[in-house]
């Protein structure tokens, strides 16, 4: 039986063990620094940085959404940027992913977004093909840009 729940405080150790997860099927294990702490800071204090949802099936953790609110100034109002959608590899072809993106585009919904959006690497198919089953729009022409370590540091030193 599949139970999605909002995550506590109390789960920052199971996001973590998720995320070390998610990062390895990524191949991108090499880049996760974030501890415990982090997640209890960022996503329990009094004005959380992030939201998640726990997927249980037979009460046995079985994957995680994390999102966070964005603003689109051509829509004129917020949206959700979903950071992580994961599905242990034993409970994946139970509905578990569509049904934990289910609930975040409800919540979406309820909070009268514009949408939802996310990132898929180019590699990963079997996501690519569930995202288009959905009716989800890929931004071709767009491309997805990060500045960070050092090179932001060194342009944010512009600023002083």
């Amino acid at each position: 039986m599949l139970n999605i729940r909002p995550a506590t405080a109390n789960d920052s150790a199971l996001l973590k063990s998720l995320i070390t997860e998610l990062a390895e099927f990524e191949r991108l294990s090499h880049e996760v620094v974030i501890t415990e702490e982090d997640l209890r800071r960022d996503g329990f204090a009094s004005q959380p940085k992030f939201r998640a949802l726990i997927a249980e099936w037979d009460s046995v953790p079985a994957g995680y959404a994390l999102f966070y609110s964005t603003y689109s100034t051509f829509n004129g109002r917020a949206g959700l940027f979903l950071e992580d959608l994961f599905v242990r590899t034993q409970f994946r072809g139970k509905g578990i992913g569509k049904t934990l993106l289910a609930h975040v585009a409800r919540i979406a919904n309820d909070e009268h977004c514009y949408g939802v959006r996310w990132e898929v690497l180019d590699w990963n198919q079997p996501a690519i093909d569930f995202y288009q089953s959905l009716g989800a729009q890929f931004r071709d022409p767009w491309r997805s840009v990060s500045l960070n370590g050092s090179p932001l540091q060194k342009l944010a030193e512009n600023a002083r």
